[in-house]
């Protein structure tokens, strides 16, 4: 008799998967079989002692830093649509500041250390099918980048595996529009993409023993000389930076000890009617996705683990059609790449500041950063004006959902933020040119703010 796990195995296989690929899909299957693995309940965790901290570690050696980050790559991953914001394709192919897409900003950060450290610091995308022919014609822009293309890859597509029906677990079947059968299977899958593609291989036979991965939507995810040179020497074989938790990452990943082990624990990690997961001041540190991977010691572990670090099941509820809420239910399993800090032997943390750590999820986040609160460098780097956490923005769901609601909310531009603590917006409200917010800030509406307004 044929299972679900047999026909999402064979279903995946015939589409093309690699060895590798199937392997880590068998291994989430097995997994959605057990409705308890991976969770993690608050009272089997202790919180984390301190970590080292970025803020600590030794200027490098010139040589030694362009020792390193010669053999370094960078790896952007970059298979989001931005649909949860009303796009229709990739999300770092948004402008963040004018004239500057997210994709404008990581390549002149690149391109800039390159040129201070005479490295060649390639700069690789992870890709989904959707994102990669526009993301790559928008990184034509860089000419500089050409000469990378020579010799190393600009991008590698991640994964994609069935949808699987909600009712029994089969793949979906969906004539109407078959490649909504299809799904990513979460950031996790980079391990398995880096092998499945020859990227892996390629990599390691140009001499390119490290990669820094992070979220094509977090603008603070530079390279740090400090951290390249810190894993070198301590060969460390995985660092995930950590930062200081608050109030904004209740919904985010924090870092615990769970049997002595440092681990990652998400959302959906988290057994039903166990309170503990937003308490900020127990878990102190939470996961920012900017990772350093030594990939010799990745080719290893693949060696004799083909679906990668044993990462726990994300097992994520959607429709088909995730633009039409009457179609039928699926479930999406995925995995998520900073959790392989509890699956790799003689993985670290390190503390690193929130200026590291500016991820646009949402409408919220891309207000801020659009905003005055951030300034964008010639060398690409996105600068912090505030003092302190910085401005926490929280904008109605109904009214600023999406980009259009933005504009039509906002139509002189964003209000000055540097100064603000938090704003909070209920209700259709229109904001007027040259407003300034201060401090603490709830407005409800309907409402229009006047041009030049202070709001404290």
């Amino acid at each position: 008799m044929t299972t679900y796990v047999t026909a999402a195995l064979d279903k995946a296989r015939a589409d093309g998967a690699t060895p590798p690929e199937l392997a880590g899909l068998r291994r989430r299957l097995e997994q959605l079989a057990d409705p308890t693995a991976g969770q993690l309940p608050g009272e089997s965790l202790e919180p984390l002692g301190d970590l080292p901290r970025l803020a600590d570690l030794p200027e490098p050696d010139p040589a030694r830093a362009r020792e390193v980050l010669d053999r370094v790559a960078v790896i952007k991953v970059n298979g989001g649509l931005g649909t949860s914001m009303g796009l229709s394709g990739p999300k770092s192919l948004l402008e963040v500041k004018p004239g500057h897409t997210f994709l404008d900003i990581v390549a002149r950060q690149v391109l800039a250390t390159r040129q201070e450290n005479a490295a060649r610091l390639p700069l690789l995308l992870m890709n989904s099918a959707t994102t990669r022919e526009p993301s790559l014609r928008s990184l034509r822009r860089h000419p500089d980048l050409a000469e990378q293309a020579a010799a190393l890859p600009l991008d590698f597509l991640q994964g994609r595996e069935p949808k699987l029906r909600a009712s029994d677990r089969f793949p979906i079947q969906w004539p109407a529009r078959p490649e909504l059968e299809w799904c990513p299977p979460g950031h996790g899958d980079v391990y398995t993409a880096l092998a499945a593609t020859g990227t892996l291989a390629t990599l390691l036979d140009a001499g390119i023993h490290w990669c820094f991965v992070s979220n094509a939507d977090n603008l603070g995810a530079s390279i740090d000389p400090r951290i390249a040179t810190w894993i070198a020497d301590e060969q460390v074989p995985f660092v995930m930076e950590a930062v200081r938790g608050t109030a904004a990452d209740r919904k985010g990943g924090h870092l615990a000890l769970h049997r002595g082990r440092t681990v990652l624990r998400e959302t959906a990690q988290v057994p039903a009617g166990d309170p503990s997961f937003t308490d900020v001041s127990r878990w102190r540190f939470y996961n920012s996705n900017n990772l350093w991977i030594d990939l010799r010691a990745l080719r290893d572990l693949l060696a004799t683990q083909p679906a990668g670090p044993d990462l726990p099941l994300i097992v994520n509820h959607k429709n088909v059609d995730p633009t039409d809420s009457s179609s039928p239910a699926v479930l999406q399993l995925e995995t998520a790449m900073g959790a392989a800090i509890g699956a790799i032997p003689g993985a670290r943390a390190i503390e690193v500041p929130r200026t590291r750590f500016a991820p646009v999820k949402t409408t919220d986040d891309l207000l801020v950063v659009r905003s005055d609160a951030y300034d964008l460098a010639r060398d690409g780097r996105l600068l912090p004006t505030f003092d302190g956490s910085g401005p926490v923005v929280t904008l109605d769901r109904d009214h600023y959902r999406h980009l259009s609601d933005l504009a039509r909310h906002f139509p002189h531009g964003v209000p000055s933020l540097r100064e603000c603590e938090s704003l909070e917006v209920s209700g259709p409200v229109t904001f007027g040119a040259d407003i300034v917010i201060e401090g603490t800030v709830r407005l409800t509406g309907p409402k229009t703010v006047p041009d030049g307004e202070r709001l404290t």
